[in-house]
């Protein structure tokens, strides 16, 4: 296989966001014109965003990138999104060519405007009111699949074993969407727990193109297995109008995923957008319908703990009014942090709280 087999998702890029940010030499060469569909009479409205060459961003978050569709708060959105490989790739590890969907094939002609990071990135979309200190709330209602087949894969230097898998492979897994089961292998069925492995926001307008493989202030490649249907991630805002963008989905993955890739695949969602002017954020946070979740994104592992401990710290000091003994005291007896991300520049650690231990009123 070639070096960039399992497409970028090897980037020779996974340096933190600080340090990956290049200067922009297209502006909106490959997007169409802020798009914005019929309007129905009263309320939220709904929209369909269809992934093509004009609807993408190919591996990084810019505050400077023109809007491919414009939307309220508390609209919602269809999004479609695409699997991080390449027809070739895909087809050489045995998809068969008609499954290879033609929006790849499109995009992996057509997009030549690429980088620093990985991912196919659907986006950005506008959301009218947003502003800079304001929080975005992305309800996450669906997220459905759009092929039968996942792949994963390793090469030399990535993942977190780099020096014990000094070489290239890649996997083709049915997925089976009726049973909701990955087929691993004979005799191996992994569950299926469809969730978008980046979806973020653009990042401050002095920091240029950030490369979409670490997650950082945006959000972007949490991977995080928790956000799945029916959670809601919040993300601080840090340009006018969020620009939300959306990619990398996996249809299951273990927390760190630690050969670099999960299991890969192309997943339609559904958005629901809500600009939140009562919440002021330094990190993303998150929430599922039993948990409460804080973020720590950093290189060092164990400064993302301590960012995410902090975080819940805080979010318990100003939603749940304890004190801040009592707030340290509850995340050392009721919260569990897990690792989120080993392998991609910047390392995540969350923590989840459950909302169970909040009996009175306050829950």
């Amino acid at each position: 296989m070639s070096k960039t087999t399992i497409a970028g998702k090897f980037s020779l890029n996974f340096m933190i966001p600080a340090l990956a940010m290049v200067a922009v030499a297209l502006v909106g060469a490959q997007h169409a014109a802020p798009l914005r569909a019929a309007q129905s009479a009263g309320g939220a409205q709904k929209f369909t965003l269809k992934v093509t060459p004009k609807t993408v961003v190919y591996g990084y978050y810019d505050a400077k990138t023109p809007p491919v569709l414009r939307v309220k708060s508390g609209d919602t959105v269809d999004i479609e999104t695409l699997i991080t490989s390449s027809p070739k790739e895909l087809e050489d590890a045995g998809v068969p060519p008609a499954q290879v969907e033609q929006s790849l094939r499109d995009i992996e002609k057509e997009v030549t405007d690429r980088g620093p990071g990985a991912h196919i990135l659907t986006g950005p979309v506008y959301i009218e009111g947003a502003e800079i200190g304001d929080v975005l709330e992305v309800r996450i209602l669906a997220a459905k699949l759009a092929v039968p087949y996942a792949y994963n894969g390793f090469a030399p230097g990535y993942g977190f074993l780099p020096d014990d898998f000094p070489y290239e492979k890649i996997k083709i897994i049915p997925l089976d969407e009726k049973r909701m089961i990955a087929k691993f292998a004979p005799g191996i069925e992994i569950p299926l727990h469809p969730f978008f492995g980046s979806m973020g926001d653009a990042p401050p307008m002095g920091s240029g193109r950030v490369s979409s493989n670490p997650p950082w202030i945006q959000a972007g490649n949490l991977d995080n297995k928790d956000l799945i249907a029916g959670t809601t991630l919040y993300i601080p805002v840090h340009a006018k109008g969020a620009l939300f963008e959306v990619g990398d989905g996996h249809a299951g993955q273990g927390d760190g995923e630690v050969d670099i890739t999960a299991l890969e695949t192309s997943l339609v969602g559904t958005f629901q957008f809500i600009v939140r002017k009562d919440l002021h954020l330094k990190w993303p946070r998150a929430e599922t319908p039993t948990h409460y979740i804080t973020m720590g994104l950093n290189e060092n592992l164990t400064v993302c703990a301590e960012l995410a401990v902090r975080e819940m710290i805080d979010f318990l000091v100003t939603e749940k009014h304890l004190s801040r003994d009592d707030a340290y005291m509850l995340a050392s007896t009721a919260a569990d942090l897990h690792i989120t991300e080993l392998v991609d520049g910047n390392k995540g650690v969350h923590m989840m709280l459950p909302k169970s231990v909040f009996v009175g009123p306050s829950k």
